[in-house]
Formats: structure tokens, C-alpha cells, sequence
């Protein structure tokens, strides 16, 4: 099916009466015949949803070559290659292809959210065609065919009700609603209502959990929510991460500086006239290529793949190696609240029986009646593993039953059910009848407070039968009112005794003269450490903002439970319908106002976070359903759950928790910021050496001073910008890591004090290593040997700046505080790498054979002690200089 297809109609059918809706999709209740079916797949094409295009493994390795920071260091192992340094060119292209391959590998599971949401469609449908029910696979649905519904169902496709018996459809993955919706086969009013406020639709990949009910297919494939949802993962652009704009900066800005370097060099050089503009550009260029630290990305790679290892034990698995970083600089939590601040899981919190109002960890007596029939009245199934199956309303009540020593299982042998009267949407309660052992019969009725009331003419005190008086009444319906205002979902229960078994199962027979029992009141309750969570993210400056599908009640009662919300900031909570009367430009300067997002629909989540990105936050969205991804995919950082979450939650998520956490979001944030810190200190490690071999090189040229090789330059390269780089990233987190505010989107490596730090700490590094030739020249150990004398010179340069950079990364371990506060040695990855670049740089001295090979000699006890003490020496100077910055300006 190549051709083209033809449009489904994208007008909304909730709005509409069923004798329009068959009208716009050209159906009956009879259903299609094959014939009809089989022209309108050619027509509409298979009820799935596209692929998408999709790179070539290819084009993903090309894509990796477009950053900035790779440019460079291309231009970089060319310049190194035509002017003869073949060895450092071909170790910037290992490095280059390496990061290369990484990123691809770290890449291949960007589409997967899209193949996710395929893979959800449901093998078969029951639709009427030729007037007969048949089982036809999902994907051969058409728009106009009926579909029959019943408890246990997928939905295969977008269907507008026109029958409905009891009918209720989980819709949490896609509305984010924690409680089934009850479905109705009406018409509704209004061009804006909210997918979970439309009960006469039912969407593809939704669950039916009680009832049976009919529809007509009105959405295939991406004409349906979730259709409309892939639409928007495919066409969402990739947010730039914090890490990648950093990186990104840093290139350009070492690009301005090598190239002014050159221009530099080259131009006191062509004034002096002691070289010719040959040899000079080669000067130059080398001089240039020194500037780059082109073991930085690949080092950056390694810290932050470190650093997922880290995150992966504590539960927090990185999908994309960005996202450490990112989450560091979070500024902003945006989190779905059902499954991910609550437990999607419907429990009992609150019971009122004998005219007490008790919690659900009170004890309660296995003979309680309102215990008994919230157990009798009900329709929960248990599996073969015991697992329990059903309305999450009624497996909550059966789960309480068994918490408090109550099987129903146990119990119904000897009281069995003999007959029902199914839960109705419009009467809002549910009967059953069981025989019991005297030979009489119970009549047990669960529903709605409001509507049970109106059929209790007694209420139930210590076992005793009291007539229902209006103080009574009063009472209850007191309680049900401050039970809801805490959220709480509301049912009432109610028994009377017959004689004899019924003959009419009807309402008006078995629901009348009831004995009022108790109310149970539920909610999805709060994670224990969510709140907890929600506090250290305050502390931590990160602002938490709760998004879901719920109502605004609900919203706001949770919102208070976990300390999203204060008491009185109701003014901070408003509903999906709300934001749409306000435009964009008013919303950006709204944003800042607003905790608490209730009622909303997957556009309503792109739009909050695309809003507090242009107000310049970084983001972090939490989900877990299908209507989470394309918010995930639009965020800063998308965290998916990994037990709750459907698959295209985590294929749009940059982290995802595998324990559903919301404190392990935290947990990852601090491990971020601890990331950034040791990246941002690599960076002034790496940075500071290679401005102090710059400017050794630079300064001796304009002297004429003969201070370093090549050969020595790249070794120090090798041996200094590596190990000790590496070691600097597993750099344990500083104690203050989460007492201050995220640093922002503005920040990069070089801001809280880093650039000024390189600059001096590598003039610092030059000023040193030119004066240990300075010295070694003026006060040589041999006499009259010119070749001898600044053999030894050279050779001891050579040890100062490689000797001085390993001493300063003990600097670095902290950008302001002393290295004796952080401590000095407490990194063992740190010792064994500063002890082992330095046997690596002092076995080309101290080893026979290696002289020749980096034109250097030996050395004696006293030189080699002018060499340690002016390395050291940047110890107590740089920690001079952070004790006057601490007093000063950063006090």
C-alpha cells in the first residue's frame, strides 16, 4: 500500500450524537461487510502506526563529526599531520573515531519509543462484520467497523461508545488518571473537553477493567491519541543538553584563542626577522596545536560513563551519557504524579464504621460488617499465582480484606454469592446476594455515599439495628464531605437480611430499606520517600511541579501531602482546560506561578516544559505513561520509570529508575551536579597545563630560549593529560554539593572563578618552568660544556612542567576550597594515576636507553631536588591564592 491514502476525518466525535457520528465515518450499527472492510484498508491503510524514517548506521556515525569540539580537534590532528607530527595525529583520530563509535552505540536506541508504541497494538479485536461477530486482527480495523468490548480487553483502536453496561476503561497510560473512568454512551457538550473527561470514548491501548460496552472505530493507526502522540515524538526537535552547549562553547572559545596565538607568534616573529615566514607558521601552528587538549571529549566521555555506573547501582540507568551531566544543572522537576509521586495503586486509608472515623492501620475485627462487604460486594478475580485482578477500586478493598486477616476466598464457601446486580453509572452501586448458613439471605450494597443514603432507613452501632434518623444522616454525609476534601475517593456500604431468596434481581427490589454500615475512603496514595524527595529538592533550589491527568482536588491534596504545595496556595494549581485561555507569550510570564498542573493532555505537558525552558530553566520530566513521552522527549532530561512505565515512556527518556523512585531522582541530580564538578575541574587541570606549555613555548621562542621538544611536549601530553585527568573525575562529591542552587543554563566549565584560575595557575606553570631553565642556564652543575649545560637545562624544564602539572592536579581537587579540607589523598584512583605518570615521565630520564630517544640526560640529587621544590611550589601558592578568594570574593 504505496499509494497515498485517504484522510481519516480529524473532527472530535465526543460532541457528537450517534446518528452523526456513523454519518461522518459512513457506518451503521450492522457493522461493515468484508467487501466494505477490505476497499477501506486500501483506503486508510493498516490500523498501525508509522515507523518513521530511519538513519542509516551510516549516517548516525557521520552525525557524531557536526560537533564543534570534533571540528577542532580534526583541524587539529591535520595541522599536526602536515607538519610532521604524525603520532599526535594519529592519537587525535583514535580518540576522534572512539567517540564517534560511542555515540552511535549511545544513539541506537533513540527511535525505539515509536516501535514501543507499535508494539502495544493488540493481536485481535472482536468486530461485527458481515453481521457476525468475528476475532480479526487489530491491525485490520477500519474506520466504520463495530467493535464489542468486555473486562479484560484492549482497546485496538479509537472508538466512539453507543452501548455501554458498566463499562469502565483504565486510561492511567494515556491520561495519567490513576482510577478507571466509568464510560457512558452520551453525547457530550463543549469542543474542549479533556480526554479524561470524555466517557464516551475509548482509546486505543487502553484497558477495559469491568463491564462490557460497543463502539464504533472513528481513529486508526496515527489517526488515533496515541497516534497523534507518536506524531509528536517524531517531530520533536532533540534538546541541546547543558553538557553538549558547554562543550560546544569551550571549542569556540579555544578555536579564538589558537588563533590568535598563531596571528601572535607569527607576527613578533616576522618583526624580530630572525626566522623566516616558513619556519615561523610552522612555529605557530606547532605552538597552536599544543593549545588543544585533545584528550578533553574522550576523558569527558569517560567520566561520564563513570559516572552511569555510579548512577546504575543506586538505580538510576542512563540511556544517554548527556543526561548525567544534565541532571546536575536541573533546575526544574516536572513530574507526573500518578506512578511516579503516588504509587498508581488504589488503597484503602481511611474507614468509618460504629460512627468512627479510623485509619486503615487501625485494627479491625474479621466480623466488622463494613469490612465483610466491601469483600462480598465485589467483583476481584484472584489469579493463580494469588495476584489479584480487576477495578483497582475493588482489588484495593479486597487487598485491605486481606491485610486485616479477611479472605474472601475462605469466607464465600460457606456464604456463596447467588445472585447480582451489576455496578450501574446511573444508579452508581452495586448489589449481591448471599445465602447464608441459617438458610436466610444477605443483601450487601456498595456505591456512591449520596445514593446509598437515599435507600438506608436504619444504620448499624455496635452490631445493633438503629433507625436512620437526620442527625445520622448528617453525620455521614459531614464525614464523605471532609473525606473527599482530602481526596479521598469516597464508597459507602450497606447489608440487609430476608427470609427468602428474592424473585425480582432488580434495584427497586434488592436496594431498599438498607442498613447504612460505613464509608471506606481510598486514594492512590503518596510514595513514603516522595515527600522527603520533594524537601531535599527544595533545599537543593530545584523547583518540583506536579503534572497529571487527575482532578484538581485530587491534584491539590497530594500536592499538599508531599510539600509540593503549602497550605494555602490553592492559587498555584490550574487545570488543562484553564491553560487554554491563556496564550503562550502570557504563559511564559505566568510559568513561574503555578506548582500544580491538574486535568491536562500530552500537548499541555510539551507546552510547561517548552515554557520554563524560554524562562531559561533546564528541565527534567518524570512519566511513566504513553501520554508522558513526547513531554520526556521535549525535556532537558526525560527520566521514565522502569517497574510502572510503559516501553515508550523509557524509549523517549534520556534516564530511567528502575526502582520508580522519585528520592533516586535526587540521588542521580546529586550525582550530577558531583559530575559536573569533576568535568569542570578536568577542564581547569587540562586547561591550565596546556596554557603553561603555551606559554613556556611561546615566551622562550621570543627569548630564544631552547626549553622543550616536541618529543617532550607530546610525552607530557600523554603521561599528565590522562591518567591524572581521568582520576580527577572519580573525585568523591564535595560536602556542599547540594546546599546550593543549580548553577543554571547560562553557566559553563569555565564560570564560578575556573577561567580566572587557568589563566594565572598557567601563567603560574610557565613562570616556574622558565625559571628552572633560567636557573639551571645561570647556575649550571657542569663548567665550560655548553652542550652539557643546556642538555641539563633542558632536561630539567622538561621535568618541571610535568612534575608541576601533576602537583597542581592536587590543586584542582577543589576550584575554591583546600586541597587539606577536600583531602588530599582520600582518591586512590588519583594516587595510583599521579604515581603513575610520574614513573612514566621520570623513566625517560633515570632509564638507560631513553636519553637518546627524548634527547634529555641524567640528572643528579641536587638538580632533581631544584625540580621537586619548584614543582611543589604551586601547592602553597595556588592554596595562598584560594584562602585570599575565599576571604574575599567568594566569602
Amino acid at each position: 500500500m504505496a499509494e497515498e491514502k485517504k484522510v481519516q476525518s480529524n473532527e472530535s466525535f465526543y460532541n457528537k450524537k450517534i446518528a452523526d457520528v456513523f454519518r461522518v465515518v459512513h457506518a451503521s450499527e450492522e457493522g461493515l461487510t468484508s467487501e466494505q472492510a477490505k476497499k477501506r484498508l486500501y483506503e486508510y491503510g493498516y490500523n498501525e502506526l508509522d515507523a518513521g524514517k530511519k538513519k542509516s548506521l551510516f549516517s548516525k556515525f557521520l552525525d557524531q563529526f557536526k560537533d564543534f569540539m570534533i571540528m577542532v580537534l580534526i583541524a587539529a590532528a591535520l595541522i599536526s599531520f602536515f607538519t610532521g607530527d604524525k603520532v599526535e595525529a594519529i592519537m587525535i583520530l583514535v580518540v576522534i573515531v572512539i567517540m564517534a563509535i560511542f555515540g552511535v552505540v549511545q544513539e541506537a536506541k533513540a527511535e525505539q519509543a515509536i516501535e514501543a508504541l507499535k508494539s502495544m497494538s493488540t493481536p485481535n479485536a472482536n468486530a461485527l462484520r458481515d453481521g457476525h461477530i468475528n476475532s480479526i486482527k487489530s491491525t485490520e480495523l477500519v474506520p466504520g467497523d463495530i467493535v464489542a468490548l468486555e473486562a479484560g480487553d484492549v482497546i485496538p483502536a479509537d472508538l466512539r461508545l453507543f452501548e455501554s453496561n458498566s463499562l469502565k476503561i483504565e486510561e492511567a497510560a494515556l491520561t495519567g488518571e490513576s482510577v478507571p473512568s466509568e464510560k457512558e454512551a452520551v453525547a457530550l457538550e463543549g469542543d474542549d473537553v479533556p480526554i479524561g473527561d470524555r466517557i464516551n470514548m475509548a482509546y486505543m491501548n487502553s484497558n477495559v477493567t469491568y463491564g462490557r460496552g460497543t463502539g464504533v472505530v472513528v481513529g486508526t493507526g496515527m489517526h488515533t491519541e496515541v497516534g497523534k502522540i507518536a506524531s509528536m515524538l517524531a517531530q520533536a526537535d532533540e534538546t541541546d543538553t547543558p553538557l553538549k552547549q558547554n562543550l560546544n562553547s569551550l571549542g569556540k572559545t579555544l578555536t579564538v584563542a589558537i588563533l590568535a596565538i598563531c596571528v601572535i607568534m607569527f607576527g613578533v616573529g616576522m618583526m624580530k626577522g630572525d626566522h623566516t615566514w616558513v619556519e615561523l607558521l610552522l612555529t605557530s601552528v606547532s605552538l597552536a596545536v599544543a593549545a588543544i587538549p585533545e584528550g578533553l571529549p574522550a576523558i569527558v566521555t569517560i567520566v561520564l560513563a563513570l559516572g552511569t555506573q555510579k548512577m546504575a547501582k543506586r538505580n538510576a540507568l542512563v540511556r544517554k551519557l548527556p543526561a548525567v551531566e544534565t541532571l546536575g544543572s536541573t533546575d526544574i522537576i516536572c513530574s507526573d504524579k500518578t506512578g511516579t509521586l503516588t504509587l498508581n495503586q488504589m488503597t484503602v486509608e481511611k474507614i468509618f464504621s460504629n460512627n468512627e472515623l479510623k485509619d486503615a492501620a487501625t485494627e479491625l475485627s474479621d466480623t466488622n460488617k463494613t469490612l465483610k462487604i466491601m469483600n462480598y460486594c465485589n467483583d476481584t478475580k484472584f489469579s493463580s499465582e494469588g495476584e489479584l485482578i480487576g477495578d483497582p477500586t475493588e482489588t484495593a478493598l479486597v487487598q485491605f480484606g486481606l491485610d486485616k486477616g479477611f479472605d474472601v476466598r475462605e469466607k464465600v464457601v460457606s456464604e456463596p454469592r447467588v445472585a447480582e446486580l451489576p455496578f450501574d453509572s446511573v444508579r452508581k452501586l452495586m448489589t449481591t446476594v448471599h445465602e447464608l448458613p441459617d438458610g436466610r439471605f444477605a443483601i450487601t450494597t456498595k456505591g456512591a455515599p449520596d445514593e446509598l443514603l437515599k435507600r438506608c432507613a436504619f444504620y448499624d452501632l455496635d452490631d445493633k439495628i438503629v433507625p436512620m434518623d437526620e442527625a445520622q444522616r448528617q453525620l455521614v454525609l459531614e464525614t464523605n464531605t471532609g473525606l473527599g476534601k482530602q481526596a479521598l475517593r469516597v464508597l459507602a456500604m450497606a447489608y440487609r437480611f430476608v427470609d427468602t431468596m428474592p424473585t425480582d434481581i432488580t434495584s427497586e427490589e434488592l436496594e431498599k430499606e438498607l442498613v447504612f454500615s460505613g464509608l471506606v475512603g481510598m486514594i492512590d496514595p503518596e510514595r513514603a520517600e516522595a515527600a522527603k524527595a520533594v524537601k531535599v529538592a527544595k533545599e537543593a533550589g530545584i523547583r518540583p511541579i506536579m503534572i497529571t491527568g487527575d482532578h484538581r482536588d485530587t491534584a491539590t491534596a497530594i500536592a499538599k501531602r508531599l510539600g509540593i504545595l503549602g497550605e494555602n496556595q490553592e492559587d498555584a494549581v490550574i487545570t488543562g482546560a484553564e491553560l487554554n485561555e491563556i496564550s503562550d507569550v502570557d504563559f511564559d510570564k505566568l510559568v513561574t506561578k503555578y506548582s500544580v498542573y491538574a486535568r491536562v493532555s500530552p500537548q499541555h505537558k510539551v507546552r510547561i516544559v517548552k515554557a520554563w525552558q524560554d524562562a531559561g530553566k533546564v528541565v527534567a520530566m518524570t512519566g511513566d505513561g504513553v501520554n508522558d513521552a513526547p513531554a520526556l522527549k521535549a525535556a532537558d532530561i526525560g527520566i521514565g520509570m522502569g517497574i510502572t512505565g510503559t516501553e515508550v515512556s523509557k524509549g523517549a527518556s534520556d534516564m530511567v529508575l528502575a526502582d520508580d523512585n522519585f528520592s533516586t531522582i535526587i540521588v542521580a541530580v546529586e550525582e550530577g551536579r558531583k559530575v559536573f564538578s569533576n568535568i569542570q575541574k578536568t577542564v581547569q587541570y587540562l586547561l591550565a597545563a596546556n596554557l603553561g606549555e603555551v606559554l613556556t613555548l611561546f615566551i622562550a621562542t621570543l627569548l630564544g630560549w631552547d626549553t622543550l621538544l616536541p618529543v617532550h611536549l607530546l610525552w607530557i601530553n600523554v603521561v599528565t593529560d590522562t591518567f591524572p585527568a581521568i582520576a580527577l573525575g572519580l573525585e568523591p562529591a564535595e560536602k556542599d554539593v547540594m546546599d546550593h542552587a543549580p548553577r543554571g543554563r547560562d553557566s559553563n566549565f569555565l564560570s564560578g572563578g575556573v577561567m580566572s584560575s587557568i589563566i594565572y595557575q598557567g601563567i603560574l606553570e610557565a613562570a616556574i618552568t622558565l625559571g628552572v631553565y633560567w636557573f639551571a642556564i645561570s647556575y649550571p652543575v657542569h663548567t665550560g660544556d655548553y652542550n652539557a649545560i643546556h642538555g641539563d637545562a633542558l632536561t630539567m624544564s622538561y621535568a618541571t612542567l610535568g612534575l608541576i602539572q601533576l602537583f597542581h592536579a592536587f590543586n584542582v581537587k577543589s576550584v575554591h576550597e583546600s586541597l587539606f579540607k577536600v583531602g588530599a589523598f582520600r582518591n586512590k584512583f588519583f594516587n595510583y594515576a599521579i604515581l603513575l605518570s610520574f614513573t612514566l615521565l621520570a623513566a625517560t630520564i633515570v632509564i638507560p636507553g631513553f636519553n637518546d630517544l627524548f634527547s634529555v640526560s641524567h640528572l643528579d640529587g641536587y638538580q632533581w631536588a631544584v625540580v621537586f621544590g619548584a614543582s611543589l611550589s604551586i601547592i602553597p601558592i595556588v592554596e595562598i591564592v584560594k584562602f585570599v578568594q575565599r576571604k574575599t570574593i567568594y566569602k
